[in-house]
């Protein structure tokens, strides 16, 4: 039967990490069926503080305060924007040629802690850390970490629910291209001298296997649900939002559903207002196979992807978003 939410459904991950079988197997039936309805969930348990997240905040505030000419001596294009800073306007959604009202900045993979004998650390940039605020590289790693671990266990109830091994994401996402996004939505001092069509986030899906979000410093998120209808995502301070990305959805053969959203503009008087938010893009090895499952196509949901690895489509999705040439 098909569900029309009116909100995310919550859950609590610590059934799953430290339940009794009974609680674990209900998070698993109740995650799968909100990922197969609206692909969002919000969790609580995913042991990321809330004094850890106020740091970053703090981190990250103070980053986006400096002047832009600070700013950019960390913009990189030549590796498509995937360490460091991200100008105004610099990203728009696939389909569109306005730019998002935002900057932001991207903390991927230590290099030192990967293994010289993998072969993922010559793939990856280093990362880049603002000499102005030396508090943000600790901040930004220990979060990183700690949203990686929840991830990892969401994955393996993903797994569970599609009935595969466990850990079957294991390999998979170890030392992963994952991204840590702080993002800034700038004030806009008149409106009425931006793009008529220009958005915060315009409407998109993400590129990876699941997105987990931290609470968002206002409003704004919505997404979209079956009916074509637009419902706002809100979470409490102790939760994260967790969604299901492109990939996970290609890999399932669309069975776990990659939501559109959007981030909205506030009210005109309130436009000249900042609007923080820190994503953590959770994506596989770029050796990863996309090709859907098996077990997920049949004479109803025949196969509806051509097959691909996690790099390749990754490339792609970076040259429909602008972000590589």
């Amino acid at each position: 039967m098909e569900i029309l939410f009116d909100e995310i459904p919550s859950l609590d991950l610590a059934d799953f990490t430290t339940g009794s079988p009974e609680k674990k197997a209900a998070f698993v039936k109740k995650l799968g069926e909100a990922y197969q309805n609206i692909g969002f969930v919000a969790i609580k348990n995913h042991g990321l503080s809330q004094e850890l997240q106020d740091r970053l905040y703090h981190s990250i505030k103070s980053f986006f305060a400096l002047p832009d000419e600070v700013k950019s001596q960390y913009e990189k294009p030549e590796i498509g924007f995937q360490r460091g800073y991200t100008g105004k306007g610099k990203e728009h959604a696939k389909g569109r040629n306005t730019g998002d009202l935002k900057e932001f900045y991207h903390v991927g993979q230590e290099l030192a802690n990967i293994p010289d004998s993998d072969p993922v650390k010559k793939e990856y940039p280093a990362n880049l850390w603002p000499a102005e605020i030396p508090e943000f590289q600790n901040d930004a790693n220990e979060a990183y970490r700690t949203l990686e671990s929840a991830g990892k266990a969401m994955l393996q109830a993903i797994a569970l629910n599609l009935e595969l091994p466990e850990d079957y994401f294991e390999d998979k996402v170890a030392y992963g291209n994952s991204i840590l996004r702080q993002i800034h939505y700038f004030p806009i001092e008149n409106p009425d001298e931006v793009p008529a069509d220009a958005v915060r986030a315009a409407e998109h899906g993400d590129i990876n296997l699941i997105t987990l979000l931290m609470g968002a410093s206002a409003d704004g998120l919505q997404v979209l649900r079956k009916d074509g209808k637009w419902i706002p995502i809100t979470a409490l301070p102790d939760q994260l939002v967790v969604n299901v990305g492109d990939m996970l959805e290609r890999l399932t053969n669309k069975k776990l559903k990659s939501t559109i959203h959007r981030v909205v503009n506030p009210p005109k008087e309130k436009m000249n207002s900042s609007r923080y938010s820190i994503p953590f893009f959770m994506h596989p090895r770029s050796e990863m196979d996309l090709t859907c499952l098996e077990s997920c196509i049949s004479e109803e949901n025949p196969k509806q992807f051509t097959d691909a690895t996690a790099g390749e489509f990754l490339e792609e999705r970076l040259r429909e978003l602008g972000l590589r040439k």
